[in-house]
């Protein structure tokens, strides 16, 4: 189905990688819907696909050159970019991304980008690495502050033979965000940019945050515990309480001070900070950032063991409480939004996934554990939602803070309408 009303312009632009040949499936598509396609490609896509394919799927000829358009019979690269209702770029490679966020306009395709005012939905495509490169990362957050849309990228098998995020968008789900941008929707309703909760976002509300690792005893000396600073839940923490709300933070054994304005509360093991989550219920929001143990010994020694020569020691454990799904799969009392983090060494997407759907959780927040989270200052992640995912460069835990308490209230404010 087409949108409603008078037929639909769209400028393609088609970047230079392996993912071009989708770009023709794409047109293919548009055309089904009664969509008028212009295509314009860039010298490196002519080295996946021809000009001719591209031509006779669209109907319409194709652009490559920009000094070929000073022609009177031909359009202009100002009418070229103001003609269409909505500009694609798929596959929107690292090169364009870079050539956007800071004003290039070198060829064709990146002066069309740059000399329009229409809204320009990109559909990236590269190596994972370089997706998640530092500069990549930093482009996409100054794409998404100028308004710039974005569908994908997605994560699978690559052509280099990786594996990761970086995967472009299938025809389909760029038809939906081609759609949903023509209808003036977005594709997921994630605050873009690193912004801050604006004072009082949260007033009257209640949140509740765990935070840092649990310590599950061996003896009364020795126990089980991980490598969790605290740091990460203790700027959430702040990050709320700057945001007006009233939080307790639930916290197992840290190195670090309370937030100023709010409710502290000490605890050691898993079951431990379960009990003081329940009884600091209900909340309007639960943020589970804790990495609490997932195991403990199933009964303490009273004692300290002593060693023996040629003596091993074996420990029986069983499964601590999940406090997460405890609070999401809740019936009556559940707070309105639940947020979990997920720290994983492997399959990170897959993995985020699951959590999100199997705790009963609206938001997770994934990151890599071999990207140096654990005591450091900064952080990398992902935002998983029912709605989408978002892939944010590294920034700092009190920036990361901030954007998700952003992220939180916007939901909340969105579920009460």
């Amino acid at each position: 189905m087409s949108p409603a009303g008078p037929q639909k312009r769209i400028l393609l632009v088609i970047g230079g990688g392996i993912a071009a040949y989708k770009a023709l499936e794409l047109i293919r598509r548009l055309r089904e819907r009664d969509i008028f396609v212009r295509v314009v490609m860039t010298g490196a896509a002519e080295r996946f696909i021809t000009k001719l394919s591209a031509e006779s799927l669209a109907g319409s000829a194709v652009y490559s050159d920009l000094f070929a358009l000073t022609n009177d019979q031909t359009m202009g690269h100002i009418e070229l970019s103001r003609d269409a209702d909505l500009i694609v770029a798929a596959p929107a490679t690292a090169d364009l991304l870079a050539k956007m966020a800071h004003g290039l306009a070198g060829d064709l395709a990146s002066t069309l980008l740059l000399a329009t005012d229409k809204k320009i939905l990109l559909a990236p495509a590269m190596n994972v690495r370089m997706w998640l490169h530092p500069s990549t990362q930093r482009n996409v957050s100054l794409l998404q502050e100028d308004g710039v849309l974005f569908v994908g990228p997605e994560e699978g098998e690559m052509a280099c033979g990786e594996y990761g995020p970086g995967r472009m968008s299938e025809p389909a789900a760029i038809i939906t965000a081609i759609e949903q941008a023509l209808e003036g929707e977005t594709r997921i309703a994630l605050p873009q940019g690193p912004r801050s909760p604006p004072a009082r976002l949260l007033a009257s509300r209640r949140v509740i945050v765990t935070s840092g690792p649990t310590h599950e005893p061996i003896d009364p000396v020795r126990f089980i515990a991980n490598r969790s600073s605290g740091r990460q839940g203790h700027a959430i923490a702040a990050a709320a309480a700057a945001a007006g709300a009233e939080v307790v933070l639930i916290s197992g054994p840290v190195a670090l001070a309370d937030p100023d304005g709010v409710t502290a509360i000490h605890v050691e093991t898993a079951r431990d900070m379960l009990k003081e989550v329940e009884a600091a219920l209900p909340a309007d929001i639960f943020i589970g950032v804790a990495a609490v143990a997932d195991w403990r010994v199933a009964e303490p020694a009273s004692v300290k063991l002593k060693r023996a020569p040629g003596q091993n020691l074996s420990l029986t454990l069983v499964q601590n409480p999940d406090i997460l799904a405890c609070v999401g799969k809740r019936g009556r009392g559940r707070p309105a939004l639940v947020a979990g983090f997920a720290a994983e060494s492997a399959r990170l997407i897959e993995n985020a996934e699951e959590k999100l759907a199997q705790k009963g959780c609206d938001v997770i927040v994934a990151n890599d554990i071999a990207g140096g989270v654990f005591g450091a200052t900064s952080n990398q992640a992902v935002i998983l939602t029912k709605e989408g995912k978002e892939f944010l460069p590294r920034m700092s835990k009190q920036d990361l803070a901030k954007r998700l308490i952003a992220l939180l209230a916007a939901m909340l404010a969105g579920k009460e309408q």
